[in-house]
């Protein structure tokens, strides 16, 4: 029989050597985690080219972050730099550890920076994230100072190491996405199987017929889609929902899983956030929680400049009261700052008046000469076309308001109840995918719509030079 002193030892010894066997697997994984992380590229921003607000409110409690996707497809050699196509900002409440991304419209016209008011997207490309932070900081009252850049593309591997994800797709997403997974299976190299599409296609395009497990090529494809009738708004919250399953799906994944991820998408990442950083933030991440997400504008109107759809905040001031109540919880006691009455009121000028804005996005011309973007400089009393595309179609399928209205992540449905996707527009004038074709070759929703100049590879917009994804 053996001794009680000495059974106390031998459970002791077995605690130790389990404590022993934790810590060299957490050093292990610390030394994994640390080595990979150099593989992500930390250039130094140059702070004296980031704008703040010094008049707007400072939210203590939070951290906030700029997140940019850039389309490897977007290279405009005009320029230094892509459009950021995808311009997240992420707020994170450093008690509840409780994240909210709000997504900003690439066709929001705004100052991007030197009192130059076009889309937002094209801060990035002007003047790299420098200057799309200080858009951020100065149109909407932040104060933010880091951000996030990733290839859209390492989407794919992400999704594709996480064993795919299950998404709502309307038949009308079905047809954009098979189109859009042509060339993102090129642009990767990774393979993909079309998805079958219904026949005959029901009679309500925009509506969910259910759920469908995607790869990574179609994930990236589903993410792209902005030609449905709910415009730009449906793209941001595919992506923003995509996001949202990515995460739950990594915290259940395993170590050899995340090891895949970080050596496939870290090379793609370029951030502002040091490894020290990084390193401090990863024992708290499985404490994340993606709580929201909405887009900004939530109100908003259309302008029709020298035939190009530009989305106008209505108004600006009430736009970003909304937005601060969403991303930190401001009380009515929050006003905009001057600087932001003042860019609305330019912005209301630059349009021609307020009773020029429409519910809806105008149809554009596809007549030689029609300009996709519009620059204005200086003090506004002249303007120029960056670029002049013929043909261009300026996302003329837009349609519908005050898409969902803030809010859009809770319980993942978004595509119901008639909240957001304006059921029955069927893309403008009727002009329907015709018979299932795939959307190959542009030859469908050309009237005036998608004329097959954008999102198949060539140009779309003047500030992108071929991405279509703009």
């Amino acid at each position: 029989m053996a001794r009680p002193g000495r059974k106390k030892r031998t459970a002791l010894f077995i605690l130790e050597i389990i404590c022993l066997l934790v810590f060299i697997g957490g050093l292990y994984v610390y030394g994994q985690i640390d080595s990979r992380l150099n593989k992500i590229e930390t250039p130094q921003l140059d702070e004296s080219k980031i704008v703040t607000n010094v008049t707007a409110p400072q939210m203590s409690g939070y951290t906030t972050y700029a997140l940019f996707a850039i389309d490897q497809r977007s290279k405009n050699a005009a320029l230094d730099a892509q459009n950021s196509d995808t311009i997240i900002i992420a707020s994170i409440n450093n008690d509840t550890k409780e994240v909210k991304l709000a997504s900003i419209y690439r066709d929001t016209l705004l100052d991007i920076g030197n009192d130059t008011y076009t889309k937002a997207n094209a801060a990035y490309a002007y003047g790299g994230p420098e200057q799309a932070i200080s858009m951020l900081n100065t149109m909407l009252d932040l104060n933010i100072t880091d951000y996030v850049t990733v290839n859209f593309n390492a989407m794919v591997s992400a999704v594709d190491a996480l064993g795919g994800l299950d998404l709502p797709l309307s038949y009308a997403e079905m047809v954009f996405m098979n189109d859009y997974c042509i060339e993102t299976s090129e642009e990767t190299g990774k393979s993909y199987t079309p998805v079958t599409l219904p026949d005959p296609k029901p009679a309500n395009e925009e509506e969910t017929l259910g759920e469908y497990h995607l790869n990574g090529v179609q994930v990236v494809s589903y993410c792209r889609i902005r030609y449905t009738a709910s415009m730009d708004m449906g793209r941001t919250e595919r992506q923003r929902r995509v996001i949202g399953l990515m995460v739950d799906k990594a915290k259940s994944a395993g170590l050899t899983t995340i090891f895949n991820i970080m050596d496939e998408v870290f090379p793609m990442i370029s951030t502002s956030v040091s490894k020290t950083e990084l390193l401090n933030l990863i024992p708290n991440l499985m404490g994340y929680n993606i709580s929201d997400t909405t887009g900004f504008p939530s109100k908003y109107k259309f302008a029709d400049v020298k035939k190009a759809s530009m989305v106008v905040a209505d108004t600006l001031e009430e736009n970003v009261k909304e937005l601060h109540k969403f991303l930190y919880g401001a009380d009515e006691n929050y006003q905009p700052s001057q600087n932001i009455v003042d860019a609305n009121a330019k912005i209301i000028e630059l349009v021609g008046g307020a009773d020029t804005l429409v519910d809806q996005a105008p149809l554009a011309s596809n007549e030689a000469g029609s300009s996709d973007e519009i620059v204005w400089q200086g003090d506004g009393s002249g303007n120029y076309d960056y670029n002049d595309y013929s043909g261009s179609n300026s996302g003329s399928d837009y349609s519908g308001n005050d898409y969902s209205g803030g809010s859009d992540y809770d319980s993942g449905n978004d595509y119901n109840g008639g909240s957001d996707y304006d059921s029955g527009n069927d893309y403008n004038d009727g002009s329907n995918s015709d018979s299932g074709s795939d959307y190959d070759s542009g030859a469908d929703y050309d009237n005036g719509g998608y004329d097959g100049s954008g999102d198949d590879g060539s140009s779309d917009s003047g500030f992108d030079d071929g991405s279509g994804y703009e």
